[in-house]
């Protein structure tokens, strides 16, 4: 009986434990992948009128950078493919892009996805926690702009997102970026403190002169 069972531990030693190495969770593909990763998705904006915009927004990981934002009524599948390659014009296309599985991003879309060289990956159903950063940058720009604002059509949206894009990029703290702006900030040490109004008052750049 001792022989069987030193046999069956010689046997066991040389045989592979479990189904070999775990692949890395979302979490960590996402942190280890930022720089190389795009996030996109729609935001819902009502008008005066009770038309209802959408707001297409790319989201770069690594630095939380609005990358690029597009107005319309309707977005078909041709519209966002058309999107995706004036985001990332030339050599700017990243790896990887990640997304919902809203229909809206049909076949044209993937096969544009496809063709600019970016690995499509969309989240999991029901899993809106895989796409959080931009999740978050949506939230943010209902909190500190559109919820604050009447939109009167496509031209205004249009507007009120370019100036919100140029503050939140250039001038807005990001506690994950060490309280930078995605664009980088000078840190001005002398001089008198001015606030220079954006969005009519609603939000103020600091500045020294």
């Amino acid at each position: 009986m001792l022989g069987f069972e030193v046999a069956q531990s010689s046997v066991s030693k040389y045989m592979p434990q479990g189904s070999g190495p775990r692949s890395q969770g979302w979490k960590t593909f996402l942190r280890n992948q930022a720089q190389a990763i795009a996030a996109i998705d729609l935001c819902v904006v009502p008008t005066v009128n009770f038309d209802r915009l959408f707001a297409f927004l790319v989201l770069g990981h690594g630095r939380r950078q609005l990358l690029w934002f597009a107005v319309t009524r309707h977005p078909t599948a041709e519209w966002l493919a058309r999107q995706i390659t004036e985001a990332f014009p030339w050599t700017s296309a990243p790896t990887y892009l990640v997304r919902d599985n809203d229909r809206a991003y049909g076949r044209a879309f993937k096969s544009r996805v496809r063709a600019m060289g970016i690995r499509d990956r969309p989240i999991s159903p029901g899993a809106p926690w895989q796409n959080g950063y931009v999740e978050r940058l949506i939230g943010t720009v209902r909190r500190e702009c559109l919820d604050r604002v009447l939109i009167f059509g496509e031209v205004h949206l249009r507007r009120i997102l370019s100036s919100y894009a140029a503050y939140y990029n250039q001038v807005r703290p990001h506690l994950a970026l060490g309280k930078d702006a995605p664009l980088g900030r000078q840190v001005q040490r002398s001089g008198d403190i001015v606030a220079v109004p954006i969005l009519s008052g609603l939000h103020h750049h600091y500045v020294r002169i």
